[in-house]
């Protein structure tokens, strides 16, 4: 077997449209293994217990698999061709994160890696594993020690031909692969517009980030209540932040892929709080079948558009905030009574004189509370 068999592959995947594919062994992988611990023993991770759970095998790819030897990288742009920061102005409407408006990128990206593994095992007797961020392995890592780019201040890839716009495949296999050609890694330079454009302040330095604040974890991680300190730092985001991302000076570079499969739903962009939150469970299900807001769970969608209603500062939706008072999860019910003190205080008040008494959430009844008292 000889590195020509490489190229072949690579003219595989970009008919396949993969934009890049770059190829590294594991040789200097402990320095992201010393990252890790730390952002363990800090407690960044917040609820994401399996990043502490699976640790020890996220420490090194030949602990998911012993036999592998180099893995192989791949990269897709997937960022838009317009400044998303115009769309965080409409706070009528609720901001989706721009990898979310559209079939879940871990079904897109599996498959060709799939038919790209098939492609190996046809024409050697290589074996492969495929990965696209569903297992516990450092696919960043992986694609800075590739060359594909470098990991920037915001904790993000950052390549020189696709900005910080990128989606990421692995396929390990255990075939020692030539290393890509080395350049210079980082080239973030004294720039520090990814860590200064976040809302909640989430980074504790340069290349560190404490994922309890970001609105990214908050709005999609986070299965309980959201601190009140975060809420109107959330503004209308109602999955996801793209902040840290979309104001990266690398993406002017950057070019869009071409996969029709990847093309962005315009049914996910700028859609009124007012109907988002009309949505009932089974409708909830439907409109965004076969994309990633679907696992966010239909009680956990409706807080996070309270959340962006009570940040509207709209009060023509004063009464879809009380309609949801009623709501049988407590998630909710405690966003509706905060997202109504945020609209009208009077319409809170007469609310609460009908409601406090009877209700029995602690959590809810605390928010009827603090509106009190502000």
């Amino acid at each position: 077997m000889t590195d020509t068999f490489f190229d072949k592959i690579e003219k595989y995947s970009k008919s396949l449209g993969f934009q890049d594919i770059k190829v590294t062994n594991f040789s200097d992988f402990n320095i992201y293994s010393k990252h890790l611990r730390e952002f363990i023993k800090n407690k960044f991770y917040g609820e994401m217990n399996w990043i502490k759970e699976k640790s020890l095998i996220r420490e090194n790819p030949t602990n998911i698999w012993e036999e592998a030897k180099s893995a192989l990288v791949f990269g897709l742009n997937y960022g838009p061709d317009y400044s998303p920061f115009s769309e965080l102005k409409n706070k009528k409407t609720g901001y989706i994160s721009i990898y979310a408006r559209r079939k879940d990128y871990h079904k897109v990206i599996k498959s060709k890696l799939k038919n790209i593994g098939r492609f190996i095992c046809r024409n050697s007797d290589i074996k492969v594993k495929v990965f696209v961020d569903t297992a516990p392995i450092m696919e960043k890592p992986l694609a800075e020690l590739s060359n594909m780019g470098w990991i920037g201040k915001h904790t993000n890839l950052v390549s020189k031909k696709y900005g910080s716009w990128l989606f990421l495949g692995i396929i390990l296999t255990n075939y020692n692969f030539n290393q890509s050609k080395k350049h210079k890694i980082n080239n973030c330079g004294t720039c520090n517009a990814c860590n200064e454009a976040c809302p909640t302040n989430a980074f504790t330095s340069p290349y560190k980030l404490d994922a309890r604040k970001c609105i990214s974890y908050l709005t999609i991680e986070h299965k309980t209540h959201i601190k009140r300190k975060y809420r109107s730092l959330i503004g209308n985001r109602i999955f996801g932040c793209d902040d840290c991302l979309a104001v990266c000076p690398w993406n002017k570079f950057a070019k869009t892929h071409s996969d029709i499969k990847l093309d962005i739903n315009n049914n996910l962009v700028l859609q009124p709080l007012k109907s988002l939150v009309s949505l009932d469970e089974e409708s909830f299900r439907k409109k965004f079948s076969g994309t990633p807001l679907k696992r966010l769970g239909y009680n956990r969608f409706l807080r996070n558009i309270l959340i962006a209603i009570g940040n509207s500062g709209d009060k023509s939706l004063v009464d879809c905030a009380i309609n949801k008072l009623e709501h049988n999860s407590s998630l909710v019910r405690a966003m509706a009574v905060w997202a109504l003190f945020q609209l009208s205080a009077d319409r809170f008040k007469e609310e609460k004189k009908l409601r406090y008494s009877k209700e029995r959430d602690l959590d809810v009844r605390e928010e009827w509370h603090e509106g009190n008292i502000k």
